[in-house]
């Protein structure tokens, strides 16, 4: 395993346990976590109105070339690891994933009925943009080339069904150390949290690790069905690639 300073760029989908993913690495003595830095130059570029966009503007940096520069640049508190929660539909500016040559890039993919029920459930409409299946998939195409290695990607299914060694995989493929502090953490916010949180951070806040997989129906309405259909065919062509565990 490598011990020079790593950069990882976790690029997920939305409501794809991206947080808890965050909450594991932060769980590490050795990583800084950075939530969504995109987020606010995202919602300040498309004007788009999601819960929150004036205060998410706000609250960050929303330039395009000065995150970048900060998220290639040193690692915060002389940390190793910089584990970075990236979302590909947010990429709309003038960066994408070839303006990180240097990152570690892995993929978080997850089922998109159970994506628009999520969405569903908080009373917020979707489009098949705003949940970066199609781009998610450029992305591994583009990482591929970057790296010259076959992509890394898990899907959170898999993960919530055995944890330890789909972690234990990821670590393997990102090629630091497998730490078992990443299966459990502290209920509540972060201070590494965006101030979104508030928001969509409601039962990540109360776990302390991964929650078993629920088996639960989605009832979607024919609308949302065919948002989670148009998705379903890049979803399909990530899920063929996908760290496989039996």
């Amino acid at each position: 395993m490598t011990s020079v300073p790593v950069r990882i760029a976790m690029w997920s989908g939305p409501r794809n346990i991206s947080t808890a993913m965050m909450r594991s690495f932060e769980s590490r003595s050795d990583c800084v976590v950075t939530d969504e830095p995109f987020y606010g130059a995202f919602l300040s570029k498309t004007d788009i109105r999601q819960p929150m966009a004036d205060e998410i503007i706000a609250s960050m940096d929303t330039d395009w070339d000065s995150i970048a520069q900060t998220m290639s640049g040193p690692i915060p508190d002389n940390n190793r690891l910089w584990y970075q929660k990236h979302m590909p539909h947010h990429m709309v500016g003038n960066i994408d994933i070839t303006d990180f040559p240097h990152h570690r890039h892995a993929f978080l993919i997850r089922d998109p009925n159970q994506v628009v029920a999520s969405y569903a459930a908080k009373n917020v409409t979707v489009t098949p943009e705003d949940l970066g299946y199609e781009r998610q998939l450029q992305y591994v195409d583009q990482a591929a080339q970057i790296t010259g290695k076959p992509p890394i990607i898990l899907d959170s299914a898999d993960i919530l069904r055995d944890p330890e060694s789909h972690l234990q995989t990821l670590c393997t493929a990102l090629e630091i150390r497998w730490d078992p502090a990443m299966l459990r953490w502290l209920p509540g916010p972060r201070k590494t949290d965006g101030i979104w949180g508030s928001h969509w951070y409601g039962q990540v806040l109360k776990t302390t690790g991964f929650a078993p997989v629920k088996q639960t129906k989605t009832n979607l309405t024919s609308e949302q069905r065919a948002v989670a259909n148009i998705c379903r065919k890049f979803y399909n062509q990530l899920s063929e690639y996908r760290i496989k565990i039996l």
